[in-house]
């Protein structure tokens, strides 16, 4: 990627399969940074990381060297590249960008007449980050129990897949098939861990992947001193 300045970032919109699959053009808007023929980029995103390396660059019908941030190109890419490209997916400097399944975020409902309603903890959102689309549980925090329009509040929201996020990261959402308001992803909590699928009826789970350690497990029952010593019948603790 470059030397300096924003690491590279484009997020996937089309897809197209050229010379027979040999290669695949991945189409779409680069956010930042810049992306040069040859480099390798990281396809993040619907249970894939993987790396590639850019066979080509067309923009405006023309092949290219290299494209800047704002430009609308299409980055050629090897056909066999694992899990991907698709839509809602980013191409990314390898190590810039992850995925992830739960993050806490400050939304904001919209009116009723704008398609705006009441939000309680359990609900499914289908939440539009960048190009892709995915249904995710909310949790409101402690000792709110409805979330009613024209209202905001930092809430957790967990998705049915990872899609690749990022702290500061702006979306939108919809309920029941209704535009219904806008977030803005305040924290990153971690990876879902398959195969868990939360739905509308289960509240946001706790076991996620994240990077720090697990804690301690508990003492056995039958510990008194951090020291095991059963008894004759190899239950418990001698009298």
């Amino acid at each position: 990627m470059a030397e300096a300045g924003p690491s590279f970032l484009m997020t996937v919109e089309d897809v197209f399969r050229l010379n027979r699959g040999r290669l695949v053009m991945a189409s779409g808007r680069i956010e930042r940074g810049r992306v040069r023929r040859g480099e390798e980029v990281a396809l993040v995103g619907s249970g894939t990381e993987t790396t590639a390396r850019v066979a080509g660059i067309r923009h405006g019908g023309l092949e290219v060297g290299e494209a800047c941030a704002g430009a609308n190109v299409g980055l050629l890419l090897p056909g066999a590249v694992p899990g991907g490209p698709e839509r809602g997916q980013v191409l990314a400097a390898p190590g810039s960008i992850r995925a992830h399944g739960v993050f806490t975020a400050e939304i904001a409902v919209s009116a009723e007449d704008e398609g705006g309603g009441e939000v309680r903890t359990g609900d499914a959102l289908d939440c539009h980050l960048r190009t892709g689309a995915v249904r995710g549980v909310v949790t409101l925090p402690p000792g709110l129990d409805v979330l009613r329009p024209l209202h905001l509040a930092a809430v957790r929201i967990a998705l049915d897949r990872p899609v690749p996020l990022e702290c500061g990261q702006r979306f939108a959402f919809r309920r029941h098939g209704r535009a219904a308001g806008s977030g803005t992803v305040t924290r990153l909590l971690g990876r879902l861990t398959p195969p868990h699928r939360p739905n509308r009826r289960t509240p946001a789970p706790d076991h996620y992947v994240s990077d720090k350690p697990p804690a301690a497990p508990p003492p056995l029952p039958w510990t008194s001193t951090g020291k095991h010593t059963p008894n004759a019948e190899g239950h418990g603790p001698r009298p």
